[in-house]
């Protein structure tokens, strides 16, 4: 699943093509995306100028002058820039077509993604309003965390995976954050002392930026906004390196789940 930072290197790609951009019309191949695309969508957004585009954890906002349009990219989405002449393939569901001639096509071959339109504020839509704090942005802390973990049995691994708690933080940046700072992902978040959270809410801010610099994780889905891979997976230290030698200590990387998802860590280097 593209996770914050495919998601803001996404925005980031297709933001000068749609910034200050009238939409000339909207093309809805399929509706039937893990929640319909309502018909709106193509009756109101054309004629209006995308101001923004945003993200709120894993969501993309194109804010128009009242409102707007909030994409999921569910499993394995991806937005991109083309020609609008481009003829669409199977799985491309959704052209926002530009008067520049271009158009940002959401090609969603599982259909778990969302196109959902808005005409309230988009931050206040019940998806988004109760995300916690950005892990980028001011709000976000050690200190928060661990304030917010005080007397939870809820494993580390999946606290900050709680996108009530720690907005956009998927299972791959979960993994070498927790590594990163040296912390077990089965310990109890409630069990954390206060320094052990200021090393992982630090871990988490160079992640997940290093990921943003260079593209996102390559997984088998991603593609940005213009077309192209994610190359962070060329520095994962634990995510997917199951019984391979640890980077630090030369231990194997052990391999479990927690909560139905993979989770990988260095027995040695994340003793606690």
């Amino acid at each position: 699943m593209p996770e914050l930072p495919e998601v803001e290197t996404t925005r980031r790609g297709i933001a000068p093509y749609v910034e200050g951009k009238k939409v000339a019309r909207v093309v809805v191949r399929r509706s039937d995306l893990r929640l319909p695309v309502s018909g709106e969508i193509s009756a109101e957004l054309p004629g209006r100028t995308i101001r923004r585009a945003e993200r709120r954890g894993k969501y993309l906002i194109l804010r128009i002058e009242r409102g707007g349009i909030i994409l999921h990219l569910g499993m394995s989405g991806h937005l991109r820039m083309v020609p609008a002449i481009t003829a669409p393939e199977k799985h491309d569901h959704l052209d926002i077509v530009l008067e520049t001639g271009l158009a940002l096509r959401f090609t969603d071959p599982r259909r778990f993604g969302l196109a959902l339109w808005t005409v309230e504020e988009p931050l206040n839509h019940p998806l988004l309003m109760r995300l916690g704090p950005e892990p980028l942005e001011e709000g976000f802390s050690g200190d928060y965390l661990f304030q917010a973990g005080r007397g939870r049995v809820l494993a580390v691994k999946q606290f900050i995976m709680d996108s009530r708690i720690v907005a956009g933080v998927g299972n791959i940046y979960a993994n070498e954050a927790l590594f990163r700072a040296g912390i077990n992902p089965a310990l109890r978040a409630g069990a954390i002392s206060p320094a052990r959270f200021r090393r992982l809410a630090e871990a988490l801010r160079v992640v997940l930026n290093e990921a943003i610099e260079l593209g996102g994780t390559t997984l088998r889905d991603f593609r940005d906004g213009e077309g192209k891979p994610g190359y962070f997976a060329l520095r994962l230290d634990v995510y997917g390196r199951g019984g391979e030698p640890c980077h630090n200590c030369g231990a194997k990387i052990q391999a479990t789940r927690q909560g139905g998802r993979a989770t990988y860590f260095c027995k040695v280097c994340q003793k606690r």
